[in-house]
């Protein structure tokens, strides 16, 4: 097992930077699709200047989905004796959010070597994250106040001082219901879930538990930040119709696996993984880039499994100077 150390973890948050950079231009212009198109430009350029053979293993679809990172892609330095690894990308986790100009779009990238990152089926899953506190409290096949009344035991709290996260969605009718039948407040947001699952483990967020369906891709990169973070996620594959149950069915996978909970381990497997993201609008877990005179200042978050470090990183970019490469263009351009 290869070591991915401390060099490699700042060259990824170059990624990241430059993604958010980039998309950061279309913040409230109401166009998600060109600043979801400048983030992957961005951040597949910046990937060919890292030391690492790395193999898209979430990413926007299939090859046929290009220009989008695609799953399979291949990315890196590609030298010889570098090492390889799986990554999962999301240049903008909240890509309304950014065309919108509302808060807590990032961009994310998870790493790990060949092998740890899980390649579930891009569609969706069922959800429960918590802290590093009330890790070991739950349970994604028990019922939503079981859950609330066991974090709240392990936290030292009455269950209406917990504050769960959901996605707003009219799938989430039916469960927001039975939160609030426990007494526990709600937070609501419109967007990702990546940073909503990270706030459970964030100091200060006031986030407890994460509950609701998503994207089954977000569940891997979550799991990927709730390793380095000593949190816990729960998720099982929820297809949305037969067609989805289909063609999950069709890739090698068993009625049974439908209902099979996956954990942090087998969704981000052993103490190889990197996270790295860069706030694009800011919000409660990163702030968003902002312009100044002549810089573009951007704050971002590295972390690695191995050693639970969790490192925020404030950077200046000189707007007259800091170029990134296009893979598009075939040039290095400006932000």
């Amino acid at each position: 097992m290869v070591d991915l150390g401390r060099e490699v973890t700042l060259e990824f948050i170059r990624v990241t930077e430059a993604a958010a950079l980039k998309a950061s231009r279309w913040m409230g212009r109401g166009d998600k699709n060109a600043a979801d198109q400048a983030a992957v430009d961005a951040m597949r350029g910046m990937m060919d200047l890292v030391n690492v053979r790395g193999t898209i293993v979430i990413g926007e679809g299939e090859k046929d989905q290009a220009p989008m990172l695609y799953i399979g892609e291949r990315v890196g330095g590609g030298g010889l004796r570098d090492p390889q690894v799986d990554i999962a990308v999301d240049p903008i986790d909240g890509t309304t959010l950014t065309s919108k100009g509302l808060p807590n779009a990032i961009s994310v990238i998870a790493v790990g070597n060949e092998g740890t990152l899980a390649p579930l089926p891009s569609y969706y899953a069922n959800k429960i994250a918590v802290g590093p506190e009330a890790k070991g409290s739950i349970d994604i096949n028990a019922p939503v106040q079981d859950n609330l009344e066991r974090v709240a035991k392990v936290l030292g709290v009455r269950t209406g001082d917990l504050t769960a996260i959901v996605l707003d969605r009219p799938r989430h009718e039916q469960l927001i219901q039975e939160i609030r039948q426990t007494g526990a407040r709600i937070k609501l947001i419109s967007d990702g879930d990546v940073a909503g699952a990270i706030a459970t483990a964030t100091e200060d967020s006031g986030v407890n538990i994460l509950f609701g369906i998503g994207g089954s891709p977000e569940a891997v990169i979550s799991a990927a930040a709730l390793k380095c973070l000593g949190g816990e996620l729960q998720v099982k594959l929820w297809p949305s119709d037969e067609g989805e149950r289909k063609k999950i069915l069709e890739m090698g996978y068993a009625e049974a696996d439908l209902d099979q909970p996956y954990g942090i381990d087998d969704l981000a497997k052993g103490d190889s993984i990197i996270f790295c993201a860069t706030g694009i609008t800011g919000g409660d877990f990163l702030p968003g880039v902002r312009y100044e005179e002549n810089l573009a200042i951007t704050h971002s978050v590295a972390m690695r499994s191995k050693t639970r470090t969790v490192r925020y990183i404030t950077a200046h970019h000189h707007l007259d100077t800091k170029t990134i490469p296009s893979r598009t263009e075939a040039r290095e351009i400006g932000i």
